[in-house]
């Protein structure tokens, strides 16, 4: 019993899953990591490719196998007309507004777009950009919805006209 007493016992219950929010928020997170490895890599003039994994089906043998392709990865920033940066935070494919009202923020150099998105990622971590994940992430699933519905529309009945005896 002497090795036992050296371990911290405690009682605890394992946790069900994520919550949404925090899926969401780490779902975030993950796709600024990968901006600022971006934004680093074109800082230092080098090249950043991440890479997916996938399951590809062999066309002779029949046989799956994962194979690892590269993720193609767009950047957040461009020059704006003023020629300065601009940065745009997205989530799927629509953009999250940082501030009511303002949907990009801008730098004056690459330097500064990796700053900005460290910035981002470290509100994102903490929670403070949670209510508006949400507000486009419902936005997202209500025109998923809607696309749903209309094609599952039904068609109108044809009525064939009776025949008068």
């Amino acid at each position: 019993m002497s090795g036992l007493s050296a371990l911290k016992l405690v009682t605890s219950k394992r946790q069900q899953g994520n919550s949404p929010q925090l899926a969401r928020r780490q779902k975030l997170s993950n796709k600024l990591d990968e901006q600022i490895q971006l934004a680093k890599a074109q800082q230092s003039g080098t090249e950043f490719s991440p890479v997916k994994i996938r399951t590809v089906k062999d066309e002779a043998t029949g046989e799956s196998r994962k194979v690892e392709v590269p993720k193609k990865l767009k950047p957040w920033w461009w020059t704006g007309e003023n020629g300065k940066l601009c940065i745009t935070v997205r989530y799927g494919a629509r953009t999250l507004e940082i501030v009511e009202g303002k949907n990009a923020i801008e730098t004056d150099s690459i330097a500064d777009v990796i700053t900005s998105l460290q910035v981002i990622r470290t509100a994102v971590d903490s929670g403070e950009l949670d209510k508006r994940i949400e507000a486009v992430s419902k936005k997202v699933n209500s025109d998923v919805a809607t696309s749903i519905e209309a094609r599952h529309e039904k068609r109108p009945i044809l009525r064939l006209p009776t025949k008068a005896n």
